[in-house]
């Protein structure tokens, strides 16, 4: 066991501006090993299996328990956390690339911007300034909380719209996580203050009406947030909402 070695091929990427080129490398196998431990053995001795010294990967990582959601990547092909990754559980050569649908910044880095402009876009937050004494919060039922909770465990990797047919830069389609979130929030006692604001947001370009259920945000979403049952639920709220406006105008 102690001989073995794993083989890691990873899409290289010097500038967003420039061509992505392939690196291969070779590590000696370590029990327990996951992505982002490969990555970091090559940080400390970056040669390639043919010996040529080479810089280190470039990557987003944090907490390394699959939390924060940065070190979202292609593995072998499939968009997953490269933290909770193992090494044992996947085929080799382990292909590693960045996600397809975000801008590169360099290697398995990418711009994930996008989303958070969706979230502002949606007002995906309680509205509660600071400024004044709001008192204690309004009461929720064991059964809100418990329906509420799944939704506010995303952690904004990004893989449900990596994996999205709809989201593209021809739709420009918010995709799953927002629309998650517009739920979570419609639903709290105080976030529902701009619920018609969120299901506005959503009837403009690229809101709810992009969606295909393809349902492969579910199938990839390493929290496993109910994000199809999000997205028929919101869907519901935006066109109840577009009936009423008609006849409140």
């Amino acid at each position: 066991m102690a001989n073995r070695t794993v083989i890691i091929k990873i899409k290289r990427q010097t500038s967003p501006e420039s061509k992505p080129y392939w690196e291969e490398f070779a590590l000696p196998w370590k029990p327990g090993m996951n992505v982002i431990s490969a990555m970091m053995d090559i940080a400390a001795n970056p040669v390639t299996r043919s010996g040529k010294p080479t810089r280190p990967i470039t990557y987003d990582s944090n907490c390394l328990e699959e939390v924060c959601g940065s070190c979202a990547m292609r593995i072998n092909g499939r968009a997953r956390m490269a933290c909770s990754a193992l090494i044992d559980k996947l085929d080799q050569p382990i292909t590693l690339e960045p996600l397809s649908k975000f801008p590169v910044v360099r290697d398995l880095a990418v711009d994930r911007s996008v989303l958070f402009e969706n979230l502002k876009a949606v007002k995906a937050w309680v509205p509660v300034d600071g400024t004044y004494d709001l008192g204690p919060g309004p009461r929720q039922t064991q059964r809100h909380q418990e329906d509420a909770y799944p939704l506010s465990r995303c952690i904004s990797c990004c893989c449900c719209m990596e994996v999205c047919p709809q989201f593209n830069d021809k739709t420009n389609f918010v995709g799953a996580a927002t629309i998650a979130q517009v739920r979570l929030f419609n639903t709290h006692p105080t976030g529902a203050a701009l619920k018609e604001d969120r299901l506005h947001a959503l009837m403009g370009d690229g809101g709810i009406q992009e969606c295909g259920y393809a349902q492969n945000c579910v199938e990839v979403c390493p929290k496993d947030i109910p994000l199809t049952d999000a997205i028929s639920e919101v869907s519901g709220q935006v066109m109840r909402q577009a009936i009423k406006d008609i006849f409140t105008r």
